[in-house]
């Protein structure tokens, strides 16, 4: 069960961010690229799970998740801190 919810999560990412990044080419908006690259981001980190607790589970990839979530959030920080009207 906990790997449906895992894979469900990942998937949910990937929708956020296809809808963010396609939103940004429509637009223009900038804020929408910086969302949709954390979303992209969180996406991979989603996926690095499902690949630590089920394909690799000898291979601690937890830098890699905490990593990839570390950087998602702080591309969005970015974005909100220096991006200009």
């Amino acid at each position: 069960m906990a790997f449906v919810v895992y894979v469900l999560c990942a998937l949910t990412a990937l929708a956020c961010a296809s809808l963010l990044l396609l939103g940004w080419r429509r637009s223009g908006s900038r804020m929408l690229l910086w969302s949709g690259v954390c979303f992209a981001l969180l996406t991979l980190a989603n996926v690095v799970v499902v690949f630590d607790y089920y394909v690799l589970p000898g291979v601690p990839l937890w830098p890699v998740r905490h990593g990839l979530g570390l950087l998602a959030v702080s591309v969005l920080l970015f974005g909100l801190v220096f991006e200009e009207r």
